[in-house]
This record gives C-alpha cells, sequence and structure tokens, in this order.
C-alpha cells in the first residue's frame, strides 16, 4: 500500500478544493466569485468573471482529481498551471521566500505535484481501481510542462484582453477648454 502517497494527494487535494470553492462560494471566508472578480481585475487578467470562475473550477476540480488519484497527471497538470499563474503574477516580484510574499510555498507545491505525477497516485486510487498506469518520469515532465505553458497561457491572453487604460488627463482647472491643467489667462 502507499499510504504516504494516499496522505499527499487527500491533503494537498483537499486544500485546493478549498481554495477554489472559496473563490466560487465564498466558502471557509473566502471572497467568492465578487472577490475573485476583484482579484483578477487587479492580476489584470480579464475578462475577470471568466478567469475568476476558470480559478475556482480549477483549484476545485483539479483538487478533486487529485485526491481521489483519478486522472493523476491531468490533476497535476491543472494545478500547477494555477500555481504558476500564482508566482508569475504575485509571488515573483517579492523574491523566493514566503515569509516576504515570495514564491517558495507555490514551488513547494508544484514539486508535490510533479512528484505525484511521477511516482503515480499509488494502490489507494480511482486510477489503481481502474487499472491506469499513467506514471513515470515522462509523466511528471509533461505534467510540467503542460501546467506551466497554461500559465504562460492565461497570462498573456489575460493582460492583451485587458481594457484600455485610460490616461489619467491630470489636474485640470475650472473652465480650462484643453484640459491641460492650465488655468485660461
Amino acid at each position: 500500500m502507499h499510504i504516504a502517497r494516499f496522505v499527499a494527494r487527500a491533503f494537498i487535494g483537499g486544500l485546493f478544493i478549498g481554495h477554489g470553492t472559496q473563490k466560487l462560494f465564498g466558502w471557509f471566508e473566502g471572497p467568492g466569485m465578487e472577490g475573485t472578480e476583484g482579484m483578477m481585475r487587479s492580476l489584470r487578467l480579464h475578462p475577470t468573471r471568466r478567469n475568476a470562475f476558470a480559478a475556482g473550477a480549477t483549484e476545485t476540480a483539479g483538487g478533486a482529481l487529485l485526491a481521489a488519484g483519478l486522472a493523476t497527471p491531468v490533476a497535476t497538470a491543472a494545478l500547477t498551471g494555477v500555481m504558476a499563474t500564482a508566482i508569475r503574477t504575485v509571488h515573483l516580484p517579492n523574491g523566493f521566500w514566503n515569509a516576504n510574499g515570495g514564491y517558495e510555498f507555490n514551488g513547494t507545491i508544484i514539486a508535490a505535484l510533479t512528484a505525484l505525477a511521477e511516482t503515480g497516485p499509488g494502490d489507494l486510487s480511482l486510477d489503481a481501481v481502474m487499472g491506469r498506469k499513467m506514471s513515470g518520469p515522462w509523466w511528471a515532465l509533461a505534467s510540467l510542462a503542460t501546467g506551466v505553458a497554461a500559465s504562460t497561457a492565461v497570462v498573456a491572453l489575460g493582460r492583451q484582453a485587458a481594457p484600455p487604460q485610460v490616461p489619467d488627463p491630470g489636474p485640470s482647472a475650472e473652465g480650462n477648454p484643453d484640459g491641460d491643467g492650465v488655468a485660461p489667462a
């Protein structure tokens, strides 16, 4: 039996289910869709509603698949994509260490997910019950590469779809037809 893999899958998968439902439904003191949309807006990931739903749904479904040990490489790729996006959009400018808001924690999760893709979900999994043997170094590399590629696409498309920034005209004096901040003489 592979108890350690079961515990890792159940714990990591359960945490992702919790994070996803925080985003989608506001469960576990989460922000719900409105708050998640606001977060997407601040991260410049547009359209915000679609990206908010995608983040919550990916975390919830990916976490459920991981916890169950079902389609494990798909689950690990999806969750790697979420973590890579968090690194790119939030944590990277803060450096490595989590104490400074860095990406240490997200990187650790990606490493654990990659390890689970390589070793497989273990005997206590739906993949094992169904006779699926989708594990090994190539599965781990494919999962990692797919997650990182998906993150790259999400960020690039989200920023490309951003509404145009309206430049701030600066201060303007009342009655100034030019709007250049200089009061007419």
